[in-house]
């Protein structure tokens, strides 16, 4: 039933074959993601600090929640602006991106609060909700609300959303091309490929169109 229902309500695809934008990781070793994942403290990457945070107690009460910081940094890179991960969740954050509960529980990321950050500096974004897959025009990234087993797309997701990658286009064989902040290998992380049908079963019909 997926495949019919997306090709009903996705544009045509438009093809993107340039190179793809600057990766980045939520965490700072890239290579360390499995571990991590696998439930090794965070305060322990060896480039913790390279990520603006304060404290290694910092970085790591934050590091599971910021894979939508991840994408606008690499968004923002592909636009030739360089800023560390928590330069930008401060950022955000200061605009109702992130709300710190008093439990000690870490709300976001907020959409409204990335958008209003982009516009700010006088970069086109809205929030899409209960929508298809954009077709990106040249040079237009969306950051897409995903399940996080879109890493393991073998699985079946128990539910769509949670997680966020950067959608950035189509290849040849008409697959979206993304790069996910979480990723457990460099297939899954760096210009990950799935056919539109595919993605569609971790994609929860919301996200953030720049450009």
């Amino acid at each position: 039933m997926l495949a019919p229902l997306l090709a009903s309500r996705t544009e045509p695809a438009r093809l993107s074959l340039e190179p793809p934008p600057p990766y980045f990781a939520q965490w700072e070793s890239e290579a360390l993601i499995p571990e991590f994942l696998a439930g090794r403290d965070a305060a322990s990457d060896p480039r913790w600090a390279d990520s603006g945070a304060e404290t290694a107690e910092e970085y790591a009460r934050w590091a599971h929640h910021l894979c939508g910081m991840a994408c606008l940094r690499m968004a923002m890179a592909a636009r030739g602006e360089d800023f560390t991960i928590h330069a930008l969740r401060r950022a955000v954050q200061a605009l109702g991106g992130y709300v710190e509960e008093p439990d000690g529980a870490i709300r976001g990321l907020i959409y409204a609060g990335a958008v209003a950050w982009l516009r700010g500096r006088g970069i086109p974004a809205r929030i899409l909700l209960d929508a298809p897959l954009p077709a990106l025009a040249p040079g237009q990234l969306y950051i897409a609300s995903v399940h996080a087993r879109i890493r393991t797309p073998d699985l079946a997701p128990p539910h769509r959303g949670g997680h966020l990658v950067l959608l950035f286009g189509r290849d040849g064989e008409g697959r979206l091309r993304f790069h996910n902040p979480s990723g457990h290998s460099p297939e899954t992380r760096r210009d990950a490929r799935l056919r539109p049908e595919e993605f569609a079963r971790y994609h929860a019909g919301r996200g953030i169109l720049i450009g």
